[in-house]
This record gives structure tokens, sequence and C-alpha cells, in this order.
């Protein structure tokens, strides 16, 4: 199986939650990782913003490099972005949640395009077939 892990995911492995010991666990078991580019920055930002140093951000940033394939957004997933974008959003207000991020339709569209699944515990995933749910 392939995955695409969600920067819930890596949040929940770099903190060792029982989520993040379930993203492990799928992890170790993947045929392939994937980690859109977007979810890097994603992280970054998140720790950047609670204070964390910047030399345990880059660690962080450097195992998930080693742990899984960056996936850069091309034409390909950009237009799939879009679509999922659209999908997720729709998806969100019929739940009652709040608007998806565009990173979030770069994750689900990676999924898609790789044939993956996501590993996340994020609401807006939740019910969605490509996901494998750790929350």
């Amino acid at each position: 199986m392939k995955t695409v892990i969600d920067a819930y995911a890596w949040v929940e492995i770099f903190i060792g939650s029982k989520s993040g010991e379930k993203a492990r666990e799928i992890i170790q078991k993947a045929e392939e990782t994937f980690t859109t580019d977007t979810v890097i920055a994603e992280i970054a930002r998140k720790y950047l913003r609670e204070g964390v140093e910047e030399s345990i951000i880059r660690e962080r940033l450097v195992a998930i490099e080693e742990i899984s394939d960056i996936v850069s957004i091309d034409k390909d997933i950009a237009i799939e972005s879009a679509k999922c974008y659209m999908e997720l959003a729709d998806k969100a207000k019929r739940d009652g949640l709040k608007t998806p991020s565009l990173f979030d339709a770069i994750v689900l569209a990676t999924a898609r395009t790789f044939d993956a699944k996501i590993v996340t515990g994020d609401e807006h995933f939740r019910d969605i077939s490509e996901t494998l749910w750790i929350g």
C-alpha cells in the first residue's frame, strides 16, 4: 500500500501520541510513503508559530525527508487539487466544519494521483475513501 502522510499525522508522530503510533505503524508497513512539499511548509509554520527552535524544526523536516518521498506540485496535481478543494469545501459545509485549506486539497489530490491512502486524523478527510483514520 502507498501512503500520503498529512501534517496531522506528522505532528502526532513527533509528539509521540497514540495517533502518532498508529501513523508510525502504517508508515512501517507501507510499500511507499509520500509527503507533499506543502505539508513540510505547513509543519514548519506551525512549529515556528509555537516558538520551536529552528534547529529542531530542521531536524523534524529532515526526518520527514528521510522517511518519505517529497512530492512537488505539478500541473496534474494542481488541477486535481482544484477539484479536490471543491469536493472538500462542499463536504465541510455539509459536515459543519470550517473551510478546508488548499493544503488539504493538495494532500487529497496527491493521494489520488499516486493511488495512495492518506494517513490523517484531520476531520476534513473523515469518511473519504482514501483515508486511513488515526484520529
